[in-house]
């Protein structure tokens, strides 16, 4: 191997691509903006967080490949415009992540919940994760060809730790995957979506009470499963561009599981045979 080889760029995954993104303005949102753009792909960011969103889009590291438009994802008509300025602006739309997420209270009481609260989180969860998968379809459809991508959470997988609405909203986003899956596959449409267990992101945070990042990380680490790496955003965002790209061409109807494996065991009972004899 050469020295030019070794220099030579990273292919990019996603060149030529158009990729809309909800929930853009931070978290794994923001860190997937990035890294599609990164990869070749124009980017468009669609949030309520408008100073967030465009101060992503003004970092001159992205070289202008990512715009951003005002979106509520509750709101139909907000979603079908925003789709819309994406296929005026780029001629077409070939991947379509339902990112955009609310957590609520964190606390798993069914006494503690309230109407209104449950109302928020399964129009963000739901609502807008179906809203976006709509009128995306409507775009692909005819094109015969893109992939549609959700955020849900490892609360499908492991049960207890978050509020029972949050874990409900999620396991539909699932749900919806599959669903889609099938009725989308014959168009040649793949649909996908991602659980990641407990990362750092400011709704993260404010979902537990908590102010710093590293405070989050080091308690997220102290119960995971698999010890060592820290689970980031930016990891979220290397799932996403898998499921993204033509590396997963022929996945759909997966719920990729991002967690170290700690929906796999369950230690209480170890735990508690050690505090009895201790």
């Amino acid at each position: 191997m050469n020295g030019a080889s070794l220099l030579a760029p990273i292919a990019k995954r996603l060149a030529g691509k158009v990729a809309m993104i909800t929930g853009g303005a931070s978290g794994i949102g923001e860190s997937t903006a990035r890294l599609f753009a990164k990869h070749g792909a124009k980017v468009i960011i669609a949030d309520i967080q408008d100073e967030l969103g465009f101060s992503v889009c003004q970092d001159k590291s992205i070289n202008g490949a990512i715009s951003y438009v005002h979106c509520d994802v509750t709101s139909e008509s907000d979603v079908q415009n925003a789709v819309n300025a994406v296929v005026s602006k780029h001629g077409k739309l070939d991947i379509m992540f339902n990112n955009a997420g609310y957590a609520g209270q964190s606390k798993a009481n069914i006494l503690a919940v309230e109407q209104k609260g449950y109302k928020r989180i399964f129009d963000v969860n739901v609502l807008g994760s179906f809203l976006g998968a709509k009128h995306a379809a409507k775009v692909m459809i005819p094109e015969k060809r893109g992939s549609i991508l959700f955020t849900s959470s490892c609360a499908t997988q492991s049960h207890g730790l978050v509020s029972h609405i949050y874990t409900a909203s999620k396991h539909a986003v699932v749900g919806l995957t599959k669903n889609l899956c099938v009725e989308l596959g014959q168009y040649g449409i793949r649909v996908n979506c991602i659980s990641p267990h407990g990362v750092a992101t400011p709704m993260f945070l404010k979902s537990m009470g908590i102010d710093k990042k590293k405070k989050a990380e080091e308690i997220i680490s102290s119960a995971a499963n698999l010890k060592g790496p820290v689970l980031e955003a930016e990891d979220l965002a290397e799932a996403a561009l898998f499921l993204a790209s033509e590396e997963s061409k022929y996945v759909s109807g997966l719920n990729l599981v991002v967690d170290g494996g700690y929906s796999t065991t369950n230690i209480a009972f170890e735990q508690s045979i050690q505090k009895f004899f201790t």
